[in-house]
């Protein structure tokens, strides 16, 4: 394969690549609802740490699926939203949610809280 030529497998693996990590889906399915700020997201991702929200957060940023906007305030107010790139995910946020209420019931049950302990 010479330089810059890459296969669809090549192309899928990048775009996998980037909802890839523990919560990133999890937190674009919530922002494919509305914006959130960052206490709300924490709130409503049981398990998380404040360390790895912030850190998938930066990531879906830096690859452009994710918007911060930071109000000048005090006390700081920050929200997140998703981009228009990724409002072309929604679609697919769609077609798994209803994959998930057809076939969900069926599934294996496994242990839903990851990472602290929700309070």
């Amino acid at each position: 394969m010479a330089n810059g030529d890459f296969t669809m497998q090549d192309e899928m693996r990048r775009a996998f690549a980037l909802l890839s990590g523990k919560w990133k889906l999890e937190i674009m399915w919530l922002l494919h609802h509305r914006t959130y700020r960052f206490g709300e997201l924490r709130k409503a991702i049981p398990g998380i740490t404040q360390h790895m929200l912030t850190a998938q957060l930066r990531e879906l940023e830096a690859d452009g699926l994710v918007s911060r906007t930071v109000f000048a305030q005090v006390p700081p107010k920050v929200e997140y939203e998703i981009t228009p790139k990724a409002r072309g995910l929604g679609p697919t946020i769609e077609a798994l949610t209803a994959w998930w209420q057809e076939h969900g019931k069926s599934l294996p049950e496994r242990p839903t809280t990851r990472g602290r302990k929700p309070r």
